[in-house]
């Protein structure tokens, strides 16, 4: 089965960072110095990072420790506004590229390196939300992750 992409633009580097920037105060949210600091933190990894490295990165680049649950509470804001993507079995985070695009995500995760590739593909998460909504469930954030090895891992 072939994904079907979206049509978004993706961002990188600094515009990424604005695109992120303008995607939280759309959505009433402030855009603190912290925030940009583990936001900078996250988006220059392309492989998922945990709140645990973020926070040692944070940390360092301001000069003090900054406590993991605090970077927790900024990550778990960032993917409720769709600024990051939380792969959950492996409890890590990416930065989402197109933060102004609302879909599903579908990830790959690599059991041997660890990468994650993130696909789009509406057809599956209508399927995945209409199989949801028949049994009587509403369907908040479906989590579609696929475990294996990646095309170099192979």
């Amino acid at each position: 089965m072939m994904a079907n992409p979206h049509q978004h633009h993706e961002h990188a580097g600094v515009d990424l960072a604005r695109a992120a920037e303008r995607a939280l105060t759309d959505a009433g949210e402030q855009w603190t110095d912290l925030r940009a600091d583990v936001f900078a933190a996250l988006s220059v990894h392309a492989s998922p990072t945990s709140a645990y490295d973020i926070a040692d990165q944070v940390s360092a680049r301001r000069g003090k420790r900054i406590a993991p649950n605090s970077i927790y509470r900024i990550l778990d804001l960032f993917v409720s506004n769709n600024l990051a993507m939380r792969v959950e079995s492996s409890n890590a985070y990416l930065a989402n590229s197109h933060p102004g695009c609302l879909h599903d995500c579908i990830f790959l995760v690599c059991d041997e390196c660890g990468e994650a590739t993130h696909l789009d593909n509406d057809s599956v998460s209508r399927n995945v939300r209409a199989l949801a909504e028949d049994a009587g469930f509403k369907a908040e954030r479906p989590v579609i992750e696929i475990r294996g090895l990646c095309a170099d891992c192979r």
